[in-house]
């Protein structure tokens, strides 16, 4: 049975979008002025699954480093959600000068397929985790480094505790859905309120969308705005221009968000089966991350003024084996610590990497 968020494009908004000034044509077009920033090789495809859904994916690698005589495991970046492979302009080039470097977007998101989501919890992030899967076959990696940001962070657990042998370092960046819901744990503690995970307040824009979500998709009202979403997204994610202002002195990243987000919900979909109140998980992490080999080694990366509770990270820490859980915190970062703070991010990326090989 579909959900009303399954429907958004068959209500009475159906006939919206040639309404909306947006389009494949102009994200792609928008994307590429973003890669033209990048100085390695790049080499961006479609990889298309088994099941004909296609994950848009770049391959970057340093064309003035010799290949070494035995190759470096490559290093998978997941964005998070509402973004694409273009969030991560930053630290794409800093990343692959010594080891191969890809960065898909997700299923649902982006460039790539956006096919319905199962309404289930369970289902709906075994969807997300399966065509990452199908994406490592197709690409032909046998071991990574996986690095998830937010909700690329939940499922790169997810695919990390099912597909272990295969993830050499997980990585995560202040991911999402690790904690369990305040009333969860209330209830579970007798109504006495301890252990109750302590967030920072969210930022007006996640508070809009939560209000939002609570009814339809999260980013749905970015749709209904038509020829006014652009501004929407300018108005509730300054910070993006500010973010990225060194190298565009226009709108090229909040034009990508709003391209990214205002096709067809698929993605958000997903999220949202997964989702209670969007802010948390139905299906927490931390109940599931003991499932993770002990051996693995897990690197957690928070930004300092983050909306997300980096106390979950401490967490992590306590309930896996400790001389392979590492956590570190970047100061005067937020969400976005890759773009807040670029240069210490890609140093610390690049040191857990060289730990690796």
């Amino acid at each position: 049975m579909q959900t009303d968020c399954q429907t958004e494009e068959n209500s009475v908004w159906s006939w919206w979008p040639s309404w909306r000034p947006t389009s494949t044509s102009l994200l792609k077009t928008t994307e590429s002025k973003i890669l033209a920033c990048i100085k390695n090789d790049l080499w961006a495809r479609f990889v298309t699954l088994p099941n004909q859904y296609q994950l848009w994916t770049l391959t970057l690698t340093n064309k003035m480093v010799h290949k070494p005589a035995v190759p470096k495991t490559p290093l998978v970046m997941v964005h998070g959600f509402g973004g694409g492979v273009g969030m991560w302009i930053r630290n794409l080039d800093a990343l692959s000068r010594s080891r191969p470097v890809y960065a898909f977007d997700l299923l649902g998101f982006g460039r790539s397929s956006r096919p319905p989501f199962p309404s289930d919890a369970a289902e709906a992030e075994e969807q997300f985790v399966a065509s990452i899967e199908q994406w490592r076959q197709s690409v032909g990696l046998e071991t990574m480094i996986l690095l998830g940001h937010s909700l690329g962070g939940y499922l790169a657990t997810s695919y990390a505790i099912q597909y272990p042998s295969r993830v050499s370092h997980l990585i995560l960046v202040d991911p999402w859905g690790f904690p369990e819901h305040p009333s969860a744990q209330t209830e579970a503690d007798g109504g006495k309120g301890t252990e109750v995970a302590r967030r920072p307040s969210p930022p007006r824009w996640v508070k809009a969308i939560l209000a939002v979500g609570s009814l339809f998709n999260p980013l749905a009202v970015i749709r209904a705005a038509g020829p006014w979403g652009p501004g929407l997204v300018n108005k509730f994610r300054p910070d993006f221009k500010r973010k990225f202002e060194d190298l565009f002195d226009d709108d090229t990243m909040t034009s990508y968000i709003y391209h990214c987000n205002a096709q067809t919900p698929s993605g958000e979909v997903g999220l949202r089966a997964m989702s209670e109140s969007l802010g948390w998980a139905k299906r927490p992490m931390l109940h599931r991350v003991d499932l993770l080999p002990p051996s693995m080694p897990l690197s957690m990366l928070y930004g300092e003024s983050s909306w997300v509770d980096s106390s979950s990270g401490n967490r992590v820490v306590q309930i896996r084996n400790q001389a392979n859980t590492k956590m570190l915190l970047i100061n005067e970062a937020s969400h976005h610590l890759y773009a807040d703070q670029p240069e210490e991010f890609n140093r610390a990326v690049e040191n857990i990497c060289n730990s690796v090989n």
